[in-house]
C-alpha cells in the first residue's frame, strides 16, 4: 500500500490544517478565531468536518483513511457514532461508521465532561471500480478527527475543481445534527445537487451574529453565500430585538466589505415548534432524560423586557432585507419554505429542535430547488 502525506491539496472545505502528535486535524475556522475566543461549544463545532472531504484522483481499488476520532455523548444516551463517505465520479458507493478513538462522555446535568481514550480508526473501502477516477472521502459532520494516513493500492495525485464556491454559515442543523452520514446533511444535499463546492461554516449552537465568523466569511474566496441565523440566538436567549437586527446589519456590511457583490441569501429558521411562540432559554426535558432520550423544550418567558422567538426573527429578517433594496443580490428565504409546520407533522423533528435524515434530505433538496434553479439567486449565469 502507497502512503500519501495529508496535505491541503487533498483536504476541500477547510480553513487549514493543524498538525497534531497524531497528524493533521482539519478546522473550519482559522487560528486567529480559536486563540481569540476559544468557547468550548464554538471550538467542539468547527473542529467537526461538516462538508469537508478528501478529494484525489486515482486507479486505486482500495482506500484507506487511518483516523483517530473523537465523539462527545452525554452520559446515559446511545448515540450512533459518525460515519465516512465514499463518493466516486459523483456517486455515493459506501458508508463506514467510524469505531476507537477518544469519547468525551458529559454529565448532562453538570456539564461535566470525563474522557475515554481509545485507538486510532482505519476505514477501508475495497473494489472501486478499475481504471482512473476521482475518489472522495467525506469526513464525519458529528466527529473531531485527526488524519493520520491515507492508503492506496495506487498512487493518488489532487484534482483542481472549476466549480462554483458556495459559503454557508449556520447553526447545529447546518452542521448536521441528527442525520446519520455526512452527505445526508441539508448543506451536502443541496451542494450536490446544485454541483458546486460546499465550504460548511455551520456550528452547532454557535450562529450567534458573531463578528468574527462575518470576518472570516468576508475573507473567505466565495461565489455564492448563505447565513442562516435565529434559532440559537433565541434558545441561548442571548439578545432582543434592539440588538439583534442591528447586530445582522453589521454581519452583513462585514461581508459585503469582502463580497460586494456576490449573491447572498439571508435564511430564517426552519419551524421549530418550541420555540415559534415561546422565548428560550432551551434545555433538556428532564424527564425525558431521565428514560434516557434527549429532547428539548424552551423555558421563556423570563423578566419583563419582550423576548425574541423564531416569529419574530422570522419578520424582523424579512424587514431588514426589504430595507436593504440598495442591495439586489441580497436575498430573503422564509426558513418555512425548507421545513414548515406540516412537515413537523410528517417528518417530525425527533428531539423536538433537529430534523433527521430525512427530514435533511427534504431541506436540502427544497433549497437546491429554490438557489439552483433558472432564476433562483445561485443559478448560473448564461
Amino acid at each position: 500500500m502507497i502512503t500519501t502525506p495529508l496535505t491541503d491539496a487533498f483536504v476541500r472545505g477547510a480553513a487549514e490544517l493543524e498538525n497534531t502528535a497524531r497528524g493533521v486535524r482539519p478546522h473550519r475556522l482559522p487560528a486567529w478565531v480559536r486563540t481569540r475566543f476559544p468557547d468550548p461549544q464554538l471550538m467542539g463545532a468547527e473542529s467537526r468536518p461538516s462538508g469537508l472531504r478528501l478529494v484525489m484522483a486515482t486507479a486505486a481499488r482500495t482506500v484507506e483513511l487511518v483516523s483517530h476520532p473523537t465523539c462527545a455523548s452525554y452520559r446515559g444516551i446511545v448515540r450512533p457514532r459518525g460515519s465516512v463517505d465514499l463518493v466516486v465520479d459523483g456517486e455515493l458507493v459506501a458508508s463506514e461508521q467510524l469505531d476507537g478513538g477518544d469519547q468525551i462522555e458529559i454529565d448532562p446535568l453538570a456539564g461535566t465532561p470525563e474522557l475515554h481514550a481509545g485507538a486510532l480508526c482505519t476505514t477501508r473501502f475495497t473494489g472501486l471500480a478499475e481504471g482512473d477516477k476521482v475518489v472522495e472521502i467525506w469526513l464525519p459532520h458529528n466527529e473531531t478527527m485527526d488524519l493520520v494516513e491515507l492508503r492506496t493500492d495506487a498512487p493518488v495525485r489532487p484534482v483542481e475543481s472549476d466549480r462554483r464556491v458556495w459559503l454557508h454559515h449556520g447553526s447545529s442543523i447546518s452542521n448536521g445534527s441528527n442525520a446519520t452520514t455526512p452527505t445526508r446533511i441539508w448543506p451536502v444535499v443541496a451542494a450536490r445537487r446544485g454541483d458546486v463546492e460546499l465550504h460548511n461554516l455551520g456550528f452547532s449552537g454557535s450562529a450567534l451574529v458573531d463578528p468574527f465568523v462575518a470576518r472570516v466569511m468576508r475573507d473567505r474566496p466565495a461565489d455564492l453565500i448563505s447565513v442562516k441565523l435565529g434559532i440559537n440566538v433565541v434558545n441561548f436567549d442571548v439578545m432582543r430585538l434592539r440588538a439583534f437586527v442591528p447586530a445582522v446589519h453589521g454581519f452583513l456590511d462585514t461581508i459585503r466589505d469582502g463580497h460586494p457583490r456576490t449573491p447572498l441569501v439571508l435564511m430564517s429558521p426552519i419551524f421549530c415548534g418550541i420555540h415559534e411562540d415561546t422565548p428560550g432559554p432551551g434545555g433538556m426535558d428532564l424527564d425525558a432524560l431521565a428514560a434516557g432520550e434527549i429532547v428539548y423544550t424552551a423555558t421563556g418567558p423570563h423578566g419583563t423586557a419582550p423576548q425574541l422567538t423564531l416569529r419574530v426573527i422570522r419578520e424582523a429578517l424579512a424587514s431588514l432585507v426589504e430595507r436593504r433594496e440598495d442591495d439586489p443580490n441580497l436575498h430573503y428565504l422564509d426558513g418555512t419554505r425548507l421545513y414548515g409546520e406540516q412537515d413537523a407533522v410528517t417528518h417530525p423533528l425527533p428531539d423536538a429542535l433537529h430534523p433527521d435524515t430525512a427530514a435533511h434530505e427534504l431541506i436540502g433538496e427544497r433549497f437546491s430547488r429554490y438557489a439552483f434553479a433558472p432564476g433562483g439567486p445561485f443559478a448560473e449565469q448564461l
